[in-house]
């Protein structure tokens, strides 16, 4: 990012210092591309929100459907979206109301890759069934749009259309992200920059830093491996009630308490050292019951009991287990 502010300058400009940031950002792009191991287009973002507008409101298509249990950033881009359940326990949509919804004209499809408040896997979990499911949209006549905020940087990208990432949740900067797009004619122009489908200039800084966070590895460079965030998630379930819908992560654990609200739970556990959260990270400051545990079919009660556990790649084994020591006191 040091090096991006050194360059700085408006990357449209045709100036040779605009030549040098713009150069400069083309690689940061192909670099992005690469370790993504993505062969379309990217567009540069604000972050995940603004590449979900962008997607949902300049794609192609009559109609926009999404998953129930997408993030609140979707049903804000997509308000009048058809929203397709899921049914209670299961971590897959529903395949007869998404035929019946894909079935009224072209359309884009909203799926996370990873829910951001349970860990489950909703796309790319099992090959088969993801690829079922690509095929599913694609036949009737649809773009699939994959929010891979959770999961970029992590795990392999899923077959679609479009996809959304966030350069903060691999450990890049806040402030900058991507939507990465099979082809530019699946969207309509919208601006004067990224190739005329983004408005406002460049963050070159963020571009770099975003590079240089995927370049730095993915889950095997983090602190903790794979077999430790195992351990740590079955000794959190252990003291509480597990909230696990179908495949899970390793980085994002649900649990709910015996008895204490997750309210309680953020404050007795701030005072402790330990940062959580209850429902989605844009959402938490708010008392209202969490959109996605509504939609897997968890009770009032114990939604109203749940928090969300995240590791992120400077988390280490210690604080791994000072955490579980501090929850089974709770519990």
């Amino acid at each position: 990012m040091a090096e991006g502010f050194r360059l700085w300058a408006n990357p449209s400009s045709p100036h040779a210092e605009g030549r040098k940031a713009r150069a400069a950002l083309e690689d940061a792009r192909e670099r992005i591309k690469r370790m993504l191991g993505w062969e379309g287009e990217l567009i540069f973002t604000s972050g995940a929100s603004e590449a979900l507008w962008i997607a949902l409101n300049r794609a192609k298509v009559d109609r926009r459907i999404v998953s129930a249990v997408e993030h609140d950033a979707v049903f804000r881009a997509a308000p009048d979206a058809t929203v397709i359940p899921i049914p209670p326990f299961h971590a897959e949509p529903d395949r007869e109301a998404l035929a019946e919804a894909l079935g009224e004209g072209g359309a884009i499809f909203a799926l996370q890759s990873l829910n951001s408040e349970t860990g489950t896997r909703l796309l790319g979990a099992h090959a088969d069934q993801s690829h079922d499911l690509v095929r599913q949209v694609r036949e009737g006549g649809g773009v699939l749009l994959a929010d891979c905020s959770q999961s970029a940087g992590k795990m392999p990208l899923p077959d679609a259309d479009m996809i959304v990432v966030s350069a903060h949740k691999f450990g890049g900067p806040i402030g900058i992200g991507a939507l990465l797009v099979r082809d530019f004619a699946l969207l309509e122009p919208g601006g004067g920059h990224e190739r005329g489908y983004r408005q406002g200039t460049e963050n070159l800084p963020g571009a770099l830093g975003m590079a240089a966070a995927l370049e730095a590895g993915g889950l095997d460079s983090w602190a903790t491996n794979e077999g430790e965030r195992l351990e740590f998630r079955q000794a959190v379930w252990a003291a509480g009630q597990a909230i696990a819908v179908g495949p899970q992560c390793s980085h994002i654990i649900a649990v709910a308490h015996p008895t204490m609200s997750a309210q309680a739970l953020l404050i007795r556990l701030d005072a402790m050292g330990f940062a959580v959260s209850a429902g989605s990270a844009c959402s938490s400051g708010t008392l209202k019951k969490s959109r996605v545990l509504d939609a897997l079919g968890l009770s009032d009660d114990v939604a109203a009991r749940t928090i969300r556990v995240s590791l992120g790649w400077s988390t280490t084994p210690d604080e791994l287990e000072r955490f579980a020591t501090a929850w089974a006191s709770l519990c």
